[in-house]
């Protein structure tokens, strides 16, 4: 479980590996683009505790680990894993019992 603040950078490497833009991180996370970009921003001016919160759960639920800092290095992300993807039926596995 990630205990510390999540920073700035963080929120933009998650929705970096992700592949979201600021506008659609927005619409997952059910916050206006002004939060988002406040809450990627360094400095003073961020986000709300909750609205950053609304954007961890966002990331998180599309696979995104939040890193806490360790061994000297500084805190990150990283994708979980699904397992490997799911090929379906081969053609001469379709029958008339399996067809949707």
């Amino acid at each position: 479980m990630y205990e510390r603040p999540i920073i700035p950078a963080q929120l933009r490497a998650g929705r970096a590996l992700l592949g979201l833009s600021q506008t659609e991180l927005a619409g997952r996370a059910c916050l206006p683009l002004p939060t988002i970009k406040r809450a990627e921003t360094d400095g003073k001016l961020g986000a709300s505790a909750a609205a950053v919160a609304a954007i961890r759960v966002a990331l998180e639920e599309q696979g995104v680990i939040f890193l806490e800092a360790a061994g000297g290095e500084g805190p990150g992300v990283r994708l979980r894993s699904f397992g490997p993807p799911d090929e379906g039926l081969r053609p001469n596995q379709l029958t008339s019992d399996n067809d949707l």
